[in-house]
């Protein structure tokens, strides 16, 4: 285990971003274990050498019993046959044992999981763009599929290339010591081997790279469909998306079988070539011996060898059939997993976020896209202040937040935290000094305990209670239990916490907020899945949570943002009003005709209008 460790870091990190070149990347992901590496081509060299050493001891006692008078071999040559038993006995068990340790301790276990580490620390990097635009179950997928193709290509070629170049090399010594002639027939049977190889891999490697496209299309389709069944059977959608995955499949099988064809194809080229060799390669033996330049122990190593050489080569043609699959699937990872980040901290970005004012300077934001989300946004929110955030659906408030926790970059115009553009200040230090609660709350299918810890990893038992008892979450937590008898703190909550009701996961989320204790306090439609009676009692506790906090609160329902220092109303990704919950409606604007028209406290969509 100690030479392991000194030989594979597997979760030293990468240097730099992966590049997108299927080399390149392979240098990348594979930084750290060279000298691993390098060691099993080595024992898988010397393994291979010892077939031919097998071969040739062979051979030698074959020649030696046709010229030694019968008795006397044993006395002539009992030296060499100790030698020889040990090394069928001793050595050559040693050297495969060798070798299988290589494989099964050295880099299977190894190399897998720091490919997986690497692509996982980039992948979780990127942008939240990035992950809106694709599948959580096919970016999950990619990226174990490409770790896993890059390990079994680095064991197949230590296992299988490797082991066949020693073997052709000594098998072509060998034959070069019999007689030059002989060489003849592995030149011409090589140079149809080489032609056959060089038509057929970029052909099956391009058919594997859309085979294992086509895979991860098919995962991230039944991903999808798992991940939102509560949709599927409220709306009744069973036999479409059911559908949709057959057409999934049909696709993917269309691949496969165009795959399958072509290496079934190139299997029987393959094994065609691998019995021609020997026979050959015996027949040349024969008429050298018959013509008195070789001898009876040649024949059998040359029968030997090639016998061996041919089951090789068979072995080969598969494994290089698997080896550029996995070429393509890797090629097919880094095509969608290592595009560069499109939010990237600053070279000497600061680690230490600037207390003061939040400042949004003439900002523009469109999502890439002709129509903007909001247009020269100018907004100052004191150290301390509580401003609220109002309007209809798609007004931009979501956008205001996103982009102050640069989940997005402004396109245009800059935001300030005192008096620091927050692009100068890391993007770990930035989120780690802002607490947030949204009304999509995020929950790991993890115990309560780890749930509300996320906002405080170091926090004690204690702690946690407190928080979850501002939130009034404390009780209900008690009372859960989940399919694996777990309960109370302990129990599990279900991946993205679909065993809670919509005001249970808000309350953890807010227990979260509490503990994290960050001086800027987001809540985007914080209370929003809360009834009366539990919203009263969080607003209570979210008075004291507000105390000396900067506040930037989103809500569709007034009540909960009239005691706010400021309300600020948007409309079409621009401000339109600006005041307390009295001057707003003592002014008998947009804000006062939200307040008459809205129904059970919420802004309707129509209120825009």
């Amino acid at each position: 285990m100690n030479l392991v460790a000194r030989l594979i870091r597997p979760f030293d990190p990468a240097e730099g971003p992966p590049p997108q070149a299927i080399l390149p990347f392979m240098r990348w992901a594979l930084r750290g274990a060279e000298r691993a590496i390098l060691l099993a081509f080595a024992v898988t060299f010397v393994t291979g050498i010892s077939e031919l050493v097998a071969a040739r001891f062979t051979g030698w006692v074959i020649d030696q019993t046709a010229v030694v008078e019968q008795g006397a071999f044993w006395e002539t040559f009992w030296p060499v046959v100790i030698v020889g038993v040990a090394f069928f006995l001793v050595i050559r068990p040693l050297i495969f044992v060798m070798d299988a340790g290589v494989t099964s301790i050295l880099l299977g276990p190894n190399l897998y999981p720091m490919v997986l580490a690497r692509l996982n620390q980039h992948t979780l990097g990127h942008s939240m763009q990035f992950f809106e635009n694709d599948f959580a179950g096919r970016l999950s997928q990619k990226a174990l599929q490409t770790a896993r193709a890059l390990t079994d290509l680095v064991i197949e070629v230590s296992d299988v290339v490797v082991y066949s170049v020693a073997m052709f090399i000594g098998a072509f010594i060998l034959m070069l010591m019999i007689d030059a002639r002989l060489l003849l027939v592995f030149v011409v049977w090589a140079v149809f081997y080489a032609a056959a190889l060089r038509y057929f891999i970029p052909r099956v490697q391009k058919r594997s790279k859309a085979r294992a496209g086509a895979r991860t299309q098919v995962t991230g389709q039944v991903v999808d469909i798992y991940s939102n069944i509560a949709a599927v059977k409220l709306f009744a959608r069973d036999a479409d998306e059911d559908s949709a995955t057959r057409a999934a499949l049909d696709a993917y099988r269309d691949r496969s079988l165009e795959f399958g064809t072509l290496s079934a194809v190139f299997r029987m080229v393959l094994m065609t070539l691998g019995g021609v060799l020997p026979l050959f390669a015996i027949l040349g033996a024969l008429w050298l011996w018959s013509a008195g330049s070789a001898t009876a122990g040649d024949i059998a190593m040359t029968a030997m060898i090639t016998t061996r050489l041919s089951m090789l080569t068979n072995r080969l043609g598969r494994v290089a059939m698997s080896i550029f699959t996995n070429i393509g699937e890797v090629e097919d990872g880094i095509g969608t997993l290592t595009p560069e980040h499109g939010i990237t901290d600053r070279p000497n970005a600061q680690s230490i976020v600037p207390q003061g004012a939040i400042r949004f300077d003439a900002v523009s934001f469109g999502y890439g896209r002709a129509t903007q989300a909001l247009t020269d946004f100018d907004l100052t929110i004191s150290e301390g202040e509580r401003v609220a955030l109002v309007g209809a659906s798609g007004a931009g408030k979501s956008t205001v937040v996103s982009l102050l926790l640069r989940l997005y970059d402004v396109e245009k115009g800059r935001i300030t935290l005192g008096g620091t553009d927050i692009r100068d200040v890391t993007q770990i230090a930035l989120r780690t000094d802002i607490s947030v609660v949204r009304q999509e709350t995020s929950m790991f299918n993890r115990s309560a305990m780890e749930n509300i810890r996320y906002g405080r990893p170091e926090a004690s038992e204690e702690e946690v209670f407190e928080a979850a008892r501002r939130a009034s979450a404390h009780s209900f937590i008690l009372g859960l239990t989940d399919h694996r008898g777990r309960t109370g703190y302990a129990a599990h909550l279900g991946e993205r916490g679909v065993k809670l009701s919509g005001g249970q996961r808000q309350r953890i989320a807010l227990a979260r907020a509490i503990l994290k204790d960050a001086p800027i306090l987001v809540l985007d439609e914080a209370t929003s899945a809360l009834d009366s009676e539990v919203e009263a009692e969080i607003q209570s506790a979210l008075e004291q949570v507000m105390q000396g906090k900067t506040v930037l609160a989103i809500a569709h329902r007034l009540s909960t943002i009239a005691s706010m220092d400021r309300i600020v109303v948007m409309d079409d990704g621009g401000i339109v009003e600006v005041g307390t919950h009295d001057a707003l409606l003592a002014k008998g604007g947009l804000y006062a005709r939200y307040w008459d028209r809205q129904s059970g406290g919420f802004i309707g969509t129509e209120a825009a209008e």
